[in-house]
């Protein structure tokens, strides 16, 4: 497997400091693939900054598949400085016909689950896409009310496992492969990245998050004729 994770230093040949978020330099991700391909020793420093936007210029690596030739060294030497391209101004650009065949041939998804269930999660998005690099990234998540907290009374040390990229499992389809994911992070106590395609109905909706205080808090001010609930906002089903 691939795994890419954030890390704080990046070890290299000779210490020094690599300004890795300047528009030439490679990109974050194929810099961390080379240097794990030469397993040098030693240690390389990030500017902080750099640090926080290090899969900013690539997009993680979902540049490669919109540009495959972003990370030539004539392309960022001449044209680094315009990229990322604004994800607003790729949507407006994009048709429905695109849209459809991205929708089939891509992924965008981010679950959180917890660390205990890392390795069954591991291996289920390997069965049911198929997505790599893979983004990993812990997380503690307190145990205070709202729509996401762990079982019980105590704070939880939960992933992120981020998948971004062209599934390779055989045959793949869109809808059936990820509501098998979604019902895996229900079975698990996880949760799904609200920015992402969801396709679980309204009853597997508040399954996994809980909508107690939240539909409280919408009955006490009223909203419920005023502003539609969050499952209407995001999920394919209640947008068709």
């Amino acid at each position: 497997m691939q795994l890419v994770m954030p890390l704080p230093r990046i070890c290299h040949a000779s210490p020094g400091l690599n300004s890795i978020g300047n528009y030439y330099k490679p990109w974050f991700f194929k810099h961390v693939e080379n240097y794990l391909k030469t397993n040098q020793e030693g240690l390389e420093y990030i500017p902080l900054r750099h640090y926080y936007h290090r899969h900013t210029r690539s997009i993680f690596w979902e540049l490669q598949d919109i540009i495959p030739f972003g990370n030539n060294p004539i392309f960022r030497y001449l044209f680094g400085w315009m990229v990322p391209p604004k994800i607003s101004l790729l949507k407006l650009t994009q048709g429905e016909t695109l849209r459809k065949l991205y929708e089939q041939h891509h992924v965008v998804q981010d679950m959180l689950v917890p660390m205990k269930c890392l390795q069954q999660a591991l291996h289920t998005f390997q069965n049911d896409i198929h997505v790599y690099p893979i983004w990993l990234c812990p997380f503690i998540l307190p145990s205070q009310p709202g729509l996401v907290h762990p079982k019980g009374n105590e704070a939880e040390l939960y992933i992120d496992i981020g998948a971004y990229g062209e599934p390779r499992v055989k045959h793949f389809e869109a809808r059936p492969c990820m509501r098998q994911l979604e019902k895996f992070v229900r079975s698990v106590h996880g949760f799904q990245m609200l920015y992402a395609d969801c396709y679980m109905d309204r009853e597997e909706f508040w399954e996994m998050f809980d909508g107690s205080l939240y539909h409280k808090l919408r009955e006490k001010l009223g909203c419920q004729d005023a502003f539609p609930e969050v499952y209407d906002k995001i999920c394919k089903a209640a947008r068709h």
